[in-house]
């Protein structure tokens, strides 16, 4: 198929070069060109505006950092777009920037399927995400070939934006349990203990889980390269604090998140792994 893939960053990327590979003729735009440049060797064809990358296209796919900006360029895009494309949204945005993708896409007449990942560099590069998709029955057939090339397993479950909202229900559990991570660690550190005791103590056991002591190693050899930054885990963070408003519900840990990604933000961490909230810990 004819494929665009705006956004490519750490995760539309290697999106774009798995299509490719799977020998769909995939076209990309990125804000800043330089990051999407090196797709060309990998038979990708880089394009200079959102529309001239979806201009023919049958499936549009945007990675992009939140809802506005994905609004911005689709909007950008609309005059390029076929009407007969389906527009996967696989950004994470939130509860009520994807009801205005649905009305958007309704709009200009686009079939719209709403696809957020679990999964961050690794998988997304290896093909083994999970899609987590919604949108119209009839649409399934037409982008189960890229989920099947971007992804282990694709979760149908139900009309488009419920894979949103369980995209904010699985963060908020990473979200929480990363900062769980950080604080027994630098409680460890603080207490005079070798931080590697509390996950030699804990593994093989019910509490032991593989993220735990993938966060809990890098934490404690102070090694942070992004799979998923701290600043894109505060987006998403507040992300799910919104959509707890919305749905009544008291999200403490939550919250607690948000306050923590904020202060590794103001600490200089940003763009590290969001493992370096393990920062917020210390004045």
């Amino acid at each position: 198929m004819e494929i665009a893939v705006l956004g490519t960053g750490l995760m539309g990327a290697p999106i774009a070069a798995n299509l490719s590979a799977a020998g769909h003729q995939v076209r990309v735009w990125n804000r800043t060109r330089a990051k999407a440049e090196p797709l060309a060797a990998q038979g990708v064809t880089v394009a200079d505006t959102p529309a001239a990358a979806v201009e023919g296209a049958e499936i549009v796919l945007t990675m992009l950092n939140d809802g506005p900006a994905v609004t911005a360029v689709v909007q950008e895009a609309a005059p390029s777009l076929s009407r007969d494309a389906v527009w996967i949204q696989a950004s994470t945005v939130g509860v009520t920037a994807t009801e205005g993708h649905i009305a958007l896409a309704r709009s200009l007449g686009l079939g719209f399927v709403d696809a957020p990942v679990l999964g961050s560099v690794k998988p997304a590069q290896e093909g083994e995400l999970v899609v987590l998709a919604s949108g119209e029955e009839e649409l399934r057939e037409r982008v189960q070939p890229v989920f099947d090339v971007i992804g282990a397993r694709t979760m149908w479950v139900g009309e488009a934006g419920a894979s949103s909202k369980l995209k904010l229900v699985a963060n908020s559990w990473v979200l929480a349990l990363t900062a769980a991570v950080g604080e027994a660690v630098s409680l460890a550190e603080s207490s005079g203990l070798d931080p590697k005791l509390f996950l030699e103590a804990v593994s093989g056991g019910a509490m032991d889980c593989a993220y735990l002591q993938m966060k809990g190693n890098a934490i404690i050899e102070r090694s942070f390269p992004p799979a998923f930054t701290v600043q894109t885990a505060l987006k998403d963070a507040l992300l799910v604090n919104e959509a707890a408003v919305l749905a009544n519900v008291q999200l403490d840990v939550a919250q607690a998140s948000s306050a923590r990604l904020n202060r590794a933000v103001t600490k200089g961490h940003g763009d590290e792994d969001m493992a370096a909230s393990y920062y917020a810990s210390y004045q």
